[in-house]
């Protein structure tokens, strides 16, 4: 697994020199299961996570490493360590974190793999994890493991909960930071939390059907640009949804130096302008499996707030697994 992380970290997804490089880049991170929500270039621009009166209370906020441990202590905090290896929550961890690996929340759905579990089955895994209506939970991961963080973060606005957050800079940047760890695993009882599930941040097959014939919907494909052109021979038909644009998601990042730190906004919003991507659009993003698409869907949505950002969470492979379905090869001309 350690070769494999190296691997990983040195392998760019936007100077790809090869088909190899991306592949096997992508297997680690996406297709092998194996981030959190990046740093503003400005500390001053990272959002309180107390929402105040009137807002938006399903807006996904980012916390500074500061910010956490300040409120360790607080009777509401809930804090998820969804890295994907237990033994390295249980070398060390964030105070009062609990453990579930962001895998946890997918499975095959009688079709299809890897797809979210139904509702009764993550309310079962928050609930487990002691989350409650009241709790302010902040979510972090480590490794090339962004996607898992702004995933989980997703799934807490999707089933309606009013308080998630990503911890800014992920574990790296906490621990960097020589902030209290621990070893000793947290007490606490499971949480009554009723999901309530929110329609509005996703699309389904059907609605992708009728986007597609009519062409007024903005797709964004995060996915290596070997994968989006279907050069590589990996799902049952290969290729991308028509007329998306791809823009994979490492762009949004400093890049392998720190996958959980952000570019500054305005050079996202510059990648967004330069591809012709405005506030005026109804955007769904695609990826492979519906998890790389939460990286993207938070960014637009939350820190941007453009207003009409969508999931389609069956994405390529729900997609490519319909022979009647349009397709399109070929890498995106525009590609930054």
């Amino acid at each position: 697994m350690k070769s494999q992380e190296l691997y990983f970290m040195r392998s760019r997804f936007f100077k790809l020199k090869g088909v190899t490089a991306a592949i096997l880049a992508f297997v680690t991170s996406v297709l092998a299961v194996t981030v959190v929500m990046p740093a503003l270039s400005q500390q001053s621009s990272i959002p309180n996570f107390h929402l105040a009166a009137g807002t938006n209370a399903s807006h996904i906020r980012l916390v500074s490493p500061q910010w956490l441990a300040e409120h360790l202590n607080d009777e509401n905090l809930r804090v998820l360590d969804v890295r994907m290896n237990p033994l390295d929550y249980i070398q060390g961890h964030v105070p009062g974190a609990v453990h579930i690996a962001d895998n946890t929340f997918r499975g095959p759905n009688g079709r299809l793999p890897i797809q979210y579990w139904n509702l009764d089955n993550l309310q079962f895994l928050f609930t487990q994890a002691g989350i409650t209506a009241n709790s302010d939970v902040v979510v972090y991961s480590d490794g090339n493991n962004l996607l898992g963080s702004t995933m989980v973060a997703y799934l807490l606005e999707r089933s309606g909960h009013a308080k998630a957050a990503v911890l800014d800079g992920g574990y790296p940047g906490y621990r960097d930071a020589k902030l209290p760890l621990t070893k000793a695993f947290p007490q606490y009882e499971a949480g009554t939390f009723t999901m309530k599930d929110n329609p509005s941040v996703r699309v389904t097959l059907d609605d992708v059907r009728g986007f597609v014939q009519t062409g007024k919907v903005t797709f964004i494909d995060p996915r290596p640009a070997p994968l989006y052109a279907g050069e590589v021979d990996l799902f049952q038909r290969n290729g991308h949804i028509p007329g998306a644009k791809n823009i994979p998601w490492p762009t949004f990042t400093i890049g392998e130096d720190n996958l959980h730190k952000l570019k500054p906004l305005d050079e996202i919003q510059a990648i967004l302008d330069r591809r012709g991507i405005t506030r005026d659009d109804t955007i769904v993003v695609t990826c492979s499996t519906g998890r790389e698409a939460t990286l993207q869907y938070v960014v637009l949505k939350h820190l941007l707030n453009y207003p009409n950002v969508r999931i389609y969470e069956g994405s390529w492979t729900e997609y490519s697994s319909f022979p009647d379905l349009p397709l399109e090869t070929g890498q995106d001309p525009d590609l930054v």
